[in-house]
Parts: structure tokens; sequence; C-alpha cells
């Protein structure tokens, strides 16, 4: 295997880049450092890790090369992550509450967090504690907030994850006085199966998403393409692609590959749960398909025209494989569509979290309307805001749950020994 150095510049670099310079450069550069130690940290508690070679490489020349910056995973994926992380938190002594909703953070006179409300089968309990770190996800599965906040027909989007992301954790704190903060009309999506249940399915996990766009087309059901399929690899590009397809008729659209790439497509064009369709011509697959064919084909003759014959195709580094003279280019990675049989998936936008929520200090404290921390209370996770801003680098998400996940946790027990 071959894996190019990723350094901290690289990391902030591109953090920077595809949030158009609006992330937070303190949280950003926090965010940077600490994360390989945070890593190993995670491992001394027991979480193991594996290449992605599935996802995240191509065999070049005989060696797995990585790209994009994005090498590990969890074993096991976000299943194995958690089960590891149950499994750690049993040998630490800690007690794992279910069907215990938190409905209420609780203060004192002097607006010191005494502990939270919360909601069990046998009714409303107080549970008590100096220092509280609210984690509890954004606002995505939550239908009218999406729609307040990111805008007309986000509501229609499928949530990629669990239902019970609802706000209520952001709700809770801006309850105490607490400072909304962010980009709360960003969020981050995905290309998402087109008959995929409104919310997650456990057992499918993050298969239903369709990341190896970079290697065909995408069009909309008039046949026409609508975005620069290759302008960079996936993980800085897919965010934004993902909410692009919400701006498409009927909010569909269509990946489309010939038999040059699809031994290369990853794994998760090749489940059961899967909408596609195959033909051994392009105006079969569009019936098919349901896209008007004339379009279609109107769109792939004008495509193949414009592929670049003189540049080798490499899908493991930004190729310069372009297209000429058509509008969008292809910037890389461009191959005509002229090897039979050809396959084409229906994908819609699949919401994964949102951006917008509560600003939070280096030491995860939260931050209330005067611009101090709020004593006892810190966040984590996806309810941060000042972060993330349009897009995304792909695996930044997990990393900043974790990092900072970390930062609050002890900032907390050292706020709760005081």
């Amino acid at each position: 295997m071959e894996v190019d150095p990723y350094t901290e510049d690289n990391f902030y670099d591109d953090l920077m880049r595809v949030t158009e310079d609006c992330a937070d450069p303190d949280l950003a550069l926090l965010l940077v450092r600490e994360s390989q130690p945070t890593v190993r940290w995670m491992k001394e508690r027991g979480i193991r890790w594996i290449p992605m070679f599935g996802r995240q490489a191509y065999k070049v020349g005989g060696k797995f090369r990585f790209w994009g910056g994005l090498v590990l995973e969890a074993v096991g994926g976000g299943p194995g992550l958690i089960d590891m992380e149950y499994a750690s938190a049993a040998r630490a002594g800690i007690d794992v509450r279910f069907e215990t909703k938190a409905t209420r953070v609780l203060t004192d006179d002097r607006g010191r967090v005494t502990g939270v409300m919360v909601r069990t089968p046998a009714g409303s309990e107080t549970i008590t504690a100096r220092a509280v770190v609210l984690a509890a996800g954004g606002f995505e599965a939550n239908p009218e907030m999406r729609t307040r906040y990111l805008g007309p027909n986000w509501e229609l989007a499928r949530v990629r994850g669990t239902p019970y992301n609802t706000g209520d954790g952001i709700r809770m704190a801006l309850d105490i006085g607490a400072l909304p903060w962010g980009h709360w009309s960003g969020c981050h999506s995905v290309q998402w199966d087109l008959n995929a249940p409104w919310h997650g399915d456990r057992k499918v996990g993050d298969n239903f998403q369709k990341h190896s766009y970079p290697l065909g087309l995408i069009v909309n059901l008039r046949g026409e393409r609508f975005v620069d399929e290759g302008a960079d690899f996936r993980n800085y590009t897919y965010v934004k692609y993902g909410r692009a397809v919400l701006g498409q008729p009927r909010r569909t659209a269509f990946q489309i590959f010939d038999q040059k790439v699809v031994d290369i497509l990853r794994e998760e064009y090749r489940i059961r749960e899967v909408t596609k369709a195959e033909a051994d011509t392009v105006e079969e697959l569009a019936r098919k398909l349901e896209i008007d064919a004339a379009g279609f084909a109107r769109t792939v003759r004008e495509f193949n025209a414009a592929v670049a014959k003189d540049v080798p195709f490499n899908p493991a580094v930004k190729d310069g494989k372009g297209t000429r003279g058509i509008t969008p280019p292809k910037s890389n990675w461009a191959q005509p569509l002229d090897t039979p049989p050809y396959v084409g998936y229906a994908v819609t936008t699949g919401i994964t979290f949102t951006f917008g929520g509560l600003k939070i200090t280096e030491r995860g404290e939260v931050i209330d309307c005067e611009q101090r921390p709020i004593p006892g209370l810190f966040a984590a996770g996806e309810l941060v805001g000042g972060l993330f801003y349009h897009n995304y680098p792909g695996g930044a998400g997990l990393m900043a749950g974790a990092v900072f996940g970390r930062i609050a946790g002890r900032s907390a027990a050292r706020a709760s020994q005081a």
C-alpha cells in the first residue's frame, strides 16, 4: 500500500478551503492538532483501526494507493466503533442509560448547571451533576427545524441516521441563554438511494450512499449534467453535490457508469437494497430509469466528444483527464461512456447532520449570549457550531466529535471536582 503524508498543514488547508475560510480558525487548528493524539488515545482504550481499502484506495501498479487524506476507519465501521466504545465505557465503570431522554438543563440562581431533567418510561426524574456535556447531535431529523433553517424542500430529504436527532440538545442550551453559532442554513448531505427509507436502516447502515460518482456521470431526469463530477476527490465534493441533487426535478439524479469502471465502484453499489438499471444502449438505460432519452443521449454524445484523449486515466490521483468545450466540465477522471452494458443508479438527497449549533471555547465550554461561559455546561459533536460551513472534508465530523468530546469530558471532570 502507498499512503501520501497528510500533514497538519494539509488538514488545516483542506478544512479552510472547503468551508470557504468561514471555519473558526482557533477551533479548526485545535481539531487539526489534536486529531492524531485523540486517535492514539482511543486506541489505548480499545478502539481498533483498519485501512479503508474498499472505500479510499485504488489498486494501481500492484499497490493500493490511498487518496484524499482519509486512510483509517474503525474495525466494523460505525457499528463496530459503537460496540468498542460501549466496551471501553463498561471497563471504566460508566453507567449508560437507555430510554432516558434529557428534556431540560437545570441551573441554580447564579446560572451554574446543577443537572438535567430526564423523562423515562417511569416518569420524570432529576439527575444532579456539577457538570453536563451536551453531545446530542444536530436537528437533521426534525423536519420543521430543517425547513425553518435550511430552507424549502429540506423536509423532503431522507435522514441517513437516527430519527432521534431532533435538536433537543441545542434547544436545552438555548433555553438557558446559550449563544446560537455557526452555519444554521448549512448541513452535511450526500447522494442517497432514491428508494431508501425516510430514516436510516441499521442493517444497511451507510450503504445507501453512493460515492463513486467521480468515475462516471451524474444526470437529472432531463438527462442533463449539472455538476463537475471530477472537480476534486469525493471527500471534498460529496457534501455540496448531495445538496445539489435537492435542487433537481423531483429531487432525483442518476449516476451513470460503463463497464470500464464497474469493477472499481465502492462496495455500497453491490448491496441488494439498491435502485439501479442496466442496459446495452444509452437510450434503453434512459427508458428503464425514466430519464428523458433524447436529452440523455445528447448529453452522452457531447460528453464523449469532449473527453481529452491524450491524458491517461488514474483514479488514485487528480489525473487532469478532463473535458473541453462543455458546461459543466469534468475536470478529472473523464472517460468516454462507450463500453456497454451501461449501469445507472437512482439517487436523492440524504441529510447526515446540520452545521448550526452552539458556540464553545477551546475548553469545550458553552458560551452564552453575553460571550461568557455557562458554568458547568460543555458541548461536543454535531451540535457544536462554527466548524463546518457550506461543505466538509470527509471524515472530519467523526474526528471533530472525538477531539472535542475528549476535551469536553476532561473539562467537565475538572469542573465537577472544583
